[in-house]
């Protein structure tokens, strides 16, 4: 594993939170829609902010062929996804913690995955 990759993956990882975090609390809080489909809009913001941020600064990866590889990112991003709903599912119905709190926790996992998953797979040159 690349150190230096782990921590840029990190960072727009970072970035792509802030704006999971941003969407996910105007759907929720102001929008009043249901916190598992504020969750999903959350999700979808976030993870094309994350997919151009890592192909040109992450993996400094200049493939043409976009179309494939957002599909490869999209459906590694729709399994950690599916990971971090369902984690956030079990931890909420079987724990007292803050909904935010819970979802912090579970980004942490998913992380791991996605990083793993994409450099082994979408971004490997």
């Amino acid at each position: 594993m690349n150190f230096i990759k782990f921590l840029k993956f990190g960072l727009v990882g970072f970035s792509g939170l802030i704006i999971d975090f941003a969407i996910t609390w105007l759907c929720k809080e102001k929008l009043s829609l249901n916190k598992y489909v504020a969750n999903g809009m959350g999700f979808l913001f976030g993870v094309t902010n994350n997919y151009f941020l890592n192909k040109y600064f992450t993996f400094e990866n200049h493939n043409p062929d976009i179309g494939t590889q957002f599909t490869s990112f999209l459906i590694i991003s729709m399994i950690g996804f599916g990971l971090n709903t369902g984690f956030l599912y079990l931890l909420q119905k079987n724990t007292s913690l803050n909904f935010y709190v819970c979802k912090i926790l579970v980004t942490l996992l998913v992380f791991v995955w996605n990083f793993t998953a994409n450099n082994l797979y979408t971004f490997n040159n």
